[in-house]
């Protein structure tokens, strides 16, 4: 009991307060992300405590609502509190060890738990090793993607049959709100039609903007939505893009690397083949740097051609350059890394996509963006922390001499 009267005390947590009153700001950055790291080792300590009660209880259903009755908690939280913390003391220590050293938060921790909960406990540990340099102080969305990319390639068959499983489990829900309101949500719809949808809801949504438009862009999307629906045209109707990035030997079924939609994240071979050859859909030829997996051309043989400078950019980024952001590059702004005004140049080199709060962010006292010449996005934020972004590669680095046989 001693050891949790220390973690807590109220003296010194009322001199840390007090102290923090007194700091500038990158002394306030500091103390903020230490404060994090601390928070990430004991909710490590309270992962352990809540498996080790589980066990105790043979894994009663009791134990959940025991736990969200003592941590206050509702049922489903606290479900997944238990299953996570099972998961992780037991068969991730690894993902466990890094919140062990603050960098990793308990809910990231959960997301790897999930990703990993259909796979054996061989295949579990394996993955847990290919996250260690991968996700330590990276944010939960982060996490969950790499987490799934990693699931899927250790054992692609069962990530298909899961992934077919889900799309099998769609559903349309609705829910009441408060007083003259209401939501509809499609739950677990296939994910290349929910991204298509939203895309054509926002590009026609942004089209209404205009003079004498009084209406919020976030008001458009809904109006627009239920207005397609109740079958109006909802604005100018228009055909949306959905970018899968998927190599050739995986799209011709010679390995089942996993593919990744733009905005989403990772999905398996199986799926990303079945979207490929739907019949609306349009291939695209890109070329890649066999070393390094970066964009190097885009195919200009596609529905309804754009500028090709800007297509290649959102191409080549898929999403929004900060870290940490994954609104697809095609609803995001481009951008000069060099301001035009100040001697920056129209081309690949200096351009990167941006979404609107992103790239408002930029514009911020403090807050400066370098370009390097491949492709490499530094980020210094007003404290002097700097975050590098590269565009993401459209298939793991190989060395040479590694390729599948000809076909």
């Amino acid at each position: 009991m001693a050891l949790l009267e220390s973690l807590t005390d109220p003296e010194v947590l009322a001199a840390v307060n007090d102290a923090a009153n007194m700091l500038d700001d990158k002394d306030s950055v500091a103390l903020a992300q230490a404060a994090s790291a601390g928070i990430a080792r004991l909710e490590a300590v309270r992962f352990r405590a809540l498996a080790q009660l589980n066990r105790h209880r043979d894994g009663a259903r009791s134990v959940v609502q025991e736990v969200a009755l003592e941590l206050s908690l509702v049922d489903n939280h606290a479900g997944a509190l238990v299953a996570a913390a099972d998961a992780v003391t037991s068969r991730l220590p690894r993902t466990l060890a890094l919140m062990d050293n603050g960098k990793l938060s308990g809910f990231g921790a959960s997301k790897v738990a999930t990703a990993t909960a259909w796979l054996s406990d061989e295949d579990a540990r394996a993955v847990d090793a290919l996250l260690e340099d991968r996700i330590a102080k990276k944010n939960p969305d982060q996490v969950r993607k790499a987490a799934n990319h990693a699931a899927n390639t250790i054992d692609p068959d069962g990530a298909g049959k899961r992934a077919e499983q889900h799309r099998e489990g769609r559903r349309l829900t609705l829910r009441h709100g408060e007083t003259g309101v209401a939501s509809i949500e499609v739950e677990d719809g296939p994910v290349e039609k929910v991204a298509a949808a939203y895309q054509r809801i926002d590009r026609e949504a942004r089209a209404l903007r205009g003079a004498g438009e009084t209406r919020t862009l976030d008001q458009l999307r809904a109006d627009v939505a239920l207005d397609l629906l109740l079958g109006g045209q909802g604005g100018a109707s228009e055909r949306s893009e959905v970018f899968l990035y998927m190599d050739l030997f995986t799209y011709l079924g010679l390995n089942d690397d996993p593919a990744e939609l733009a905005g989403h994240g990772t999905i398996p071979a199986a799926l990303a083949r079945h979207i490929a050859s739907g019949e609306n859909t349009v291939l695209r030829r890109i070329i890649t740097d066999p070393l390094s997996g970066q964009v190097l051309d885009l195919g200009r043989d596609r529905y309804r051609p754009t500028a090709g400078l800007a297509e290649f950019v959102r191409v080549r980024d898929r999403e929004c350059r900060r870290p940490g952001c994954h609104r697809p590059a095609q609803a995001c702004d481009l951008d000069h890394a060099v301001p035009w005004q100040h001697g920056g140049h129209t081309a690949d080199t200096e351009l990167v996509d941006l979404c609107r709060r992103d790239h408002r962010l930029k514009d911020e006292p403090g807050w400066t963006y370098h370009l390097a010449s491949d492709g490499t996005l530094t980020i210094t934020t007003p404290t002097g922390q700097r975050h590098d972004s590269t565009p993401p590669p459209l298939h793991e680095p190989r060395p040479l001499g590694d390729e599948p046989p000809p076909f």
